[in-house]
């Protein structure tokens, strides 16, 4: 069997497979007698079909699934001893499909394959690159909302006889016209976008009748839920004026700040006054902060490496290998989504470089983990006070894991995680203190 490549320029090559009947009928051969110990056949005992027989009668398709298979795995053994660093895979030249081969055992075959290549590149992370990791802290109107986010979660739920801003009112709506839509049921003042109406709803009591334009109050997927159309239908109604009559007032009253309270977010007794109650929430906050650092400087490598890794790809070849991989894919698909595509492909060149300079390898128990970690924070999300065992963590996290795709999602975070740390202590980190409101509007 010979093998070679030639590039047809910095990032196109072309491979090329030449094979022999020496080369490929010890495998048919020995796919035919494995076939004639497995056929059930009429007219022969199970396992004692000659083989002569399926040769003459399945003998091409063994010879072309073997040939087949021979190919594939020539070819990926060849990009691995020459160290080719390939993009997609290779694809049959349109050309070898004009060529006539007899498949009789006897022909010499010599397949064209195009692949494309990984421009040559520098990772362009060094120790003279700089930037900036954000300590952020909590600003005064995020911890109070914080705050006063738990204190709702535990308050109670009262029926005042008017309404004030941030009530839900359970109201009727009728559509201002002869047979217009009629519905019952639950609105929150807190989402209506304009203000005017918004106003217009505090200050009412039961039996009260509003005039309100529902365009103007609610975003089109709210409009819908509420009142029970397709978001469609509320997108494209005629009548958009409702009369609302009250029906009841709903106001969920903040939890007092008392021991009672402290006790069902903290650990019985570990915090018994406001001071300390303020103090754990900033703690924790803040510890929240520390992703949104993290993926800050996550953000700001990405788009660095983005803007300094300026190569070319081969693109024709790649959208043929899309075109060939989704069938069902568009042209004009292929082309609105290529731009996105490449930049992926460029950015996981960059982290596969760092993995292989650096020999860094995803261990089993770091996908764990980080399943761990994720499942964690998704419980404390909803109870602070819900401590699970190390050993439930482990249960949800195999079950987690035996999902494949989620499998794969959690070991590719595990990679670019590390892929993070490597390049975090290869570069200059400058730290800074900044309060949460100025955080957020540094990339706006």
């Amino acid at each position: 069997m010979n093998i070679s490549h030639q590039k047809t320029d910095d990032i196109n090559a072309n491979i090329i497979v030449e094979l022999t009947p020496e080369d490929y009928n010890p495998a048919v051969d020995k796919a035919i007698k494995d076939q004639a110990k497995k056929a059930k056949l009429p007219g022969f005992r199970p396992g004692l079909v000659p083989t002569g027989h399926i040769r003459r009668t399945y003998g091409k398709s063994i010879l072309f699934d073997e040939v087949n298979r021979i190919i594939n795995n020539k070819i990926s053994e060849y990009i691995g001893e020459q160290k080719l660093e390939v993009l997609g895979q290779p694809l049959p030249k349109e050309d070898d499909a004009e060529v006539n081969y007899n498949w009789d055992f006897k022909d010499t075959f010599k397949f064209n394959y195009e692949i494309g290549l990984a421009p040559e590149f520098d990772v362009p992370f060094t120790a003279e690159t700089e930037f900036i990791e954000y300590d952020i802290k909590a600003d005064d109107a995020t911890l109070q909302e914080r705050i006063k986010n738990l204190r709702r979660s535990y308050g109670k739920m009262t029926n005042p006889e008017v309404s004030e801003e941030g009530d839900v009112l359970y109201a009727a709506l009728k559509q201002v016209k002869d047979e217009g839509i009629e519905k019952t049921t639950s609105i929150r003042t807190d989402i209506i976008e304009d203000a005017k109406i918004k106003k217009s709803l505090v200050g009412l009591k039961k039996e009260d009748v509003v005039k309100i334009d529902v365009k103007k109050a609610f975003k089109v997927d709210d409009l819908a839920r509420i009142l029970g159309i397709t978001e469609e239908e509320a997108e494209n109604l005629d009548v958009t004026k409702f009369e609302l009559t009250v029906q009841n007032i709903n106001r969920l009253e903040e939890s007092d700040l008392n021991q009672e309270f402290f006790d069902k977010l903290f650990p019985a007794g570990e915090v018994t006054t406001e001071e300390q109650f303020n103090a754990k929430v900033t703690e924790e906050v803040e510890n929240l902060f520390k992703q949104n650092s993290a993926q800050k400087l996550r953000n700001d490598m990405y788009t660095f490496g983005m803007d300094k890794a300026d190569t070319k790809f081969p693109e024709t070849f790649l959208k043929k290998w899309l075109k060939a991989t989704n069938p069902n894919l568009s042209e004009q698909e292929i082309e609105e989504g290529f731009a996105d595509f490449v930049s992926n492909l460029k950015w996981t060149i960059i982290e596969n470089r760092v993995v292989t300079a650096n020999n860094l390898e995803v261990k089993y128990d770091e996908v764990v983990d980080l399943a761990k970690e994720r499942i964690y924070s998704q419980i404390k999300m909803y109870n602070m006070n819900d401590e699970p065992t190390d050993e439930q963590l482990n249960q949800f996290a195999l079950q987690l894991l035996a999902d494949r795709e989620q499998a794969n999602r959690l070991f590719e975070e595990v990679k670019a995680l590390k892929v993070f740390d490597k390049l975090k202590s290869t570069v200059k980190i400058k730290s800074k203190k900044i309060a949460y409101d100025k955080f957020e509007k540094l990339d706006k």
